[in-house]
């Protein structure tokens, strides 16, 4: 009786590792994957090289006459418009006193929200690209 039981612990031992080895394996590939991405980045970074703009963002956008109202009619790249726009809301102290994230619509921005008294950050920017035409 003792040689079964010796037996089945040594057939249990290699299964269990059997199966643990495959996970290992898995392991060591996503981890290794991770750390070879990693020092690519820090390289850049160290080289002192800087991103470039993307040129859609930098392309002169011509506003409607609604946001036209908020940061001017001359052809503007987005860029320039969302920071008119932020000078605005702060200007005009437009941002929620509670949640921040919300902006207060007044005369001028009530157009360009679509009607809407409130809205949040985000929702501004895709409301606002629908003002912005090319030039």
């Amino acid at each position: 009786m003792a040689a079964k039981k010796t037996g089945a612990k040594k057939g249990a031992a290699k299964k269990g590792a059997a199966k643990k080895a495959p996970a290992k394996k898995a392991a060591a590939k996503k981890g290794g994957a991770k750390k070879a991405a990693k020092p690519a980045k820090k390289a850049a970074k160290k080289s002192g090289a800087k991103r470039t703009p993307n040129a859609a963002f930098m392309k002169p956008m011509t506003p409607s006459a609604q946001l036209g109202a908020v940061v001017g009619t001359a052809p503007l790249p987005r860029t320039e418009v969302t920071k008119k726009l932020w000078a605005y809301i702060k200007r005009k102290g437009l941002q929620d006193a509670k949640n921040r994230r919300q902006i207060n619509a007044d005369d001028n921005l009530k157009p360009v929200f679509g009607g809407k008294a409130q809205v949040s950050m985000f929702e501004m920017t895709k409301l606002v690209n629908k003002h912005l035409k090319n030039s």
